[in-house]
């Protein structure tokens, strides 16, 4: 169940970034960006010391706040 439970918490921060960021992406785009999204926010918040509680909303934060940096990213990138 973990797996799963990932995968919607990561589709759900995948889709509030690209709406965020005006980034239009198919579904499976979203889920991987939005779990991709969830390792870089955890490694993010890890580096600037941040902590947020484990339940679902702040997994969910934290994917949406990485999924956001990704799309950055990739936008600085694409622009080149």
């Amino acid at each position: 169940m973990g797996i799963l439970f990932a995968i919607l918490i990561g589709a759900i921060a995948g889709l509030i970034a690209s709406k965020i960021m005006k980034y239009g992406l198919g579904l499976i785009w979203v889920i991987a960006l939005g779990v991709v999204g969830g390792a870089l926010g955890s490694w993010i918040f890890k580096i600037l010391g941040l902590s947020v509680s484990d339940t679902w909303w702040g997994q969910l934060l934290v994917g949406t706040v990485g999924a956001i940096v990704l799309l950055w990213i990739v936008s600085l990138i694409r622009r080149k």
